[in-house]
């Protein structure tokens, strides 16, 4: 790999003129390959050079915005399709069912609970801070619904502070207990403890790894640093921790996970012999390939698991206590070809004449929800949805109940709880639920099917006016491919004006992603990270070749882990696309371990450290493959400063890059946006997020929509 002597950026064609960007860093010996940096001064956000030329593209994104005449009437647009309000699926504990429930014209979700028939707000984060800028990350009541622990965390970092709440008054009785990050919160009967994961102290993470978590015990009332350490000591700085106990206290589980590896350990404590403070945990699952999560039942019955070891795609099975062996495990609801696991949740209510497992399976992405008997499997039924689209959030009564709750989505639906009567079949709006709008009218959704440059068959959702490639038209395609994580029907806001001014938006489950279940993942991660792109690629021409999208305007959008994958088709491809956008992007591979939550991603993408792997990191990284005088199109990084998943700074140094190299007349711009981070936000944030989105893309794609001049 060959670069350029060092240089500042050249003024770029008329009518831009880029800030000036040293090229300045260094140029490293890495497993014997000659690597630059040249803009590793971008990546401290602290440093006086950094912020002047961070202020330099605000104003230079400014300008560039002010060409779209139609940003305006997209974010009226954008405002009216997120302020209709709406809830999440109740938890529902002791007589109550808590929930997130966001009013009409509300910036933020509040926690909400419902009792006798009535609701009322138990926390708005508005109350606490009215700036918008903190959030309810988690939230978990006591089995006996008398008292909730709530996450909180401010300006976008996901760190959060942890207390206790009174159900009854809303009075803080507990905390704040910090350096927790949606923690999973185990309570034990009475709401006395709970077991809980938290961080230790920043002087304790060792080499800048990662941070090292400990699974502790909580005594309400009692100050956090005198909690009991139960589990983490000496393993791995970047294991995740998971926490369980039956509704009778009778059992803990823990979990560990290596990063976001797709293999679990699980252990399990019988806390009647040894009570809470010294579990004596037991192996339930060590070192097998596979990602298990556990659901407990009061009365003392076994263990239910929803697993993939030994079935990619995901089985139910019931584990005896004592188990150690997978092998053990009976086999309940078995792996469904062609289908994937999603959830499941027990029913078995004295208004039933069996215990049932309500299923939830998803078929190339679209939501699938059955019933089946819990003793044999069998299928005795299904639950008719209102369309081909997604099932979340499944939850059903602690104690016996015939009653289940869940969200359901699709492309063109915002999502509605759904309540599911099992005694009586009955399928409903759940009354807690705010009234949600309509499916929106003017959006036609196919499924395609297309062929990777392997031969592989991959689907692909396409958003159109007349749900047929009747004429090219300006396009924008997104995807993610990573982690496991399924580009499942949802309600996609931004697909809306576009498609019905005459766009078309397509989604593509690309490899990496867990559309196909955990076989499908393995074949997008690691030394298979080129089959995502190829299958991305085949997206593209798909689009183009069977007349959906005009030649010279399909536009490329992603984010997080699919900015990665839209900037790898940006710099693989750069003759394909006349708009690309990158929101909170992944970019420098050779170094993502250093910043962010990368060191807890190596599972996925491989680690430097290693020559083989670095060699592959190297081989795609979207900040190394620019290349000086390739003519690139229209390109927007947009990037929130207090995302503590992935550094903004990826995008600083992708920008620099791209302004320095290129040679055409599209611009490369910066979208910075403070105060907010890599996930939840008011609605006003996420509408001028996808407001300018939209706008850049309807400006360089030549999509007018309403409101153009």
């Amino acid at each position: 790999m060959t670069q350029s002597p060092p240089r500042d950026a050249r003024p770029a064609p008329a009518p831009y003129t880029y800030p000036p960007a040293p090229r300045s860093g260094p140029e490293e010996i890495i497993h014997g390959v000659r690597v630059a940096d040249p803009y590793r001064w971008l990546e401290d956000p602290q440093d006086p050079a950094t912020a002047a030329w961070c202020a330099a593209q605000d104003l230079l994104y400014a300008e560039e915005e002010a060409r779209w005449p139609a940003r305006d009437a997209l974010l009226a647009r954008m405002t009216a399709l997120l302020a209709a309000g709406g809830a999440r699926p109740p938890v529902a504990r002791g007589g109550r069912e808590f929930h997130l429930r966001r009013e009409a014209g509300r910036e933020l979700a509040a926690l909400a609970v419902r009792e006798a028939g009535r609701t009322r707000i138990l926390l708005d984060p508005l109350d606490t801070d009215p700036s918008g800028t903190t959030v309810l990350d988690a939230f978990e009541p006591s089995w006996e619904g008398d008292l909730v622990a709530v996450q909180l965390s401010s300006g976008g970092t996901e760190h959060s502070v942890l207390r206790v709440l009174d159900t009854a008054t809303g009075e803080t009785l507990d905390g704040p207990v910090d350096r927790v990050r949606r923690s999973p919160v185990a309570w034990l009967p009475g709401g006395r403890a709970f077991y809980y994961v938290r961080r230790l102290p920043s002087g304790h993470t060792a080499g800048g790894a990662g941070p090292r978590r400990r699974v502790y015990l909580h005594q309400v009332g009692t100050p956090a640093d005198q909690d009991a350490e139960i589990f983490g000591a000496g393993r791995s700085d970047t294991q995740y921790y998971t926490v369980a106990t039956a509704p009778d206290g009778r059992l803990l589980v823990v979990g560990a996970s290596e990063g976001t590896s797709p293999r679990t350990d699980l252990w399990t404590a019988d806390l009647t012999g040894t009570g809470p403070h010294r579990p004596d945990l037991r192996r339930l699952q060590h070192g097998a390939d596979g990602h298990t999560a556990v659901r407990l039942r009061p009365g003392g019955g076994p263990p239910l698991l929803r697993t993939t070891v030994g079935a990619p795609r995901g089985r139910i099975a019931a584990a005896p206590r004592d188990a150690t062996d997978p092998r053990r495990w009976r086999t309940l609801v078995p792996e469904q070809p062609g289908t994937v696991l999603q959830d499941f949740a027990v029913l078995d209510g004295p208004a039933l004449d069996r215990t049932l497992l309500a299923v939830v399976r998803t078929r190339h992405a679209v939501g699938e929800l059955t019933l089946h008997d819990a003793r044999t499997g069998a299928r005795t039924g299904t639950v008719p949805l209102p369309g081909r689209g997604t099932i979340t959030s499944l939850t059903a009564r602690q104690s016996p109940g015939h009653e289940l709750w869940f969200a359901y989505t699709d492309h063109v639906t915002p999502t509605v709880v759904l309540h599911y009567d099992a005694a009586t079949g009955r399928l409903s709006p759940w009354p807690g639920h705010s009234p949600a709008p309509a499916p929106v009218e003017g959006v036609n959704v196919t499924q395609e099917v297309l062929r990777s440059r392997d031969g592989t068959e991959v689907r692909m959702f396409v958003m159109s006016p007349t749900g047929r490639p009747d004429r090219p038209r300006p396009a924008v395609l997104t995807g993610y491919g990573g982690f496991g994580a399924s580009m499942a029907p949802g309600f996609t806001p931004q697909a809306v004006p576009w498609v019905r001014a005459g766009g078309v938006y397509a989604v593509a489950c690309v490899r990496g992603g867990g559309e196909e279940g955990e076989e499908w993942h393995r074949a997008g991660r690691r030394e298979h990270k080129h089959n995502t792109f190829d299958d991305f690629d085949a997206a593209a021409d798909h689009l183009l070749r069977d007349g959906w999208a005009a030649p010279g305007r399909l536009g490329v959008l992603g984010s997080s882990n699919g900015g990665l994958l839209a900037a790898a088709a940006l710099t693989r491809r750069p003759e394909t696309y006349a708009a690309v956008v990158c929101a909170a992007p992944l970019l420098d591979m050779a170094r993502y371990e250093l910043s962010g939550m990368g060191a807890s991603w190596r599972d996925e993408y491989g680690s430097a450290a290693d020559p083989a792997q670095f060699a592959r990191l190297l081989s795609y990284s979207p900040y190394h493959q620019v290349r000086e005088g390739a003519r690139y199109p229209a390109v927007l990084l947009a990037v929130f400063d207090g995302d503590t998943r992935v550094d903004p700074a990826h995008a600083r140094k992708m920008c620099a890059a791209l302004q320095w190299a290129g040679t055409g007349d599209a611009p490369v711009v910066l979208r910075t946006e403070h105060g907010v981070g890599h996930s939840a936000r008011a609605t006003s944030r996420s509408a001028r997020l996808y407001a300018d989105v939209m706008a850049f893309f309807a400006h360089h794609l030549g999509l007018p929509l309403p409101g153009d001049g």
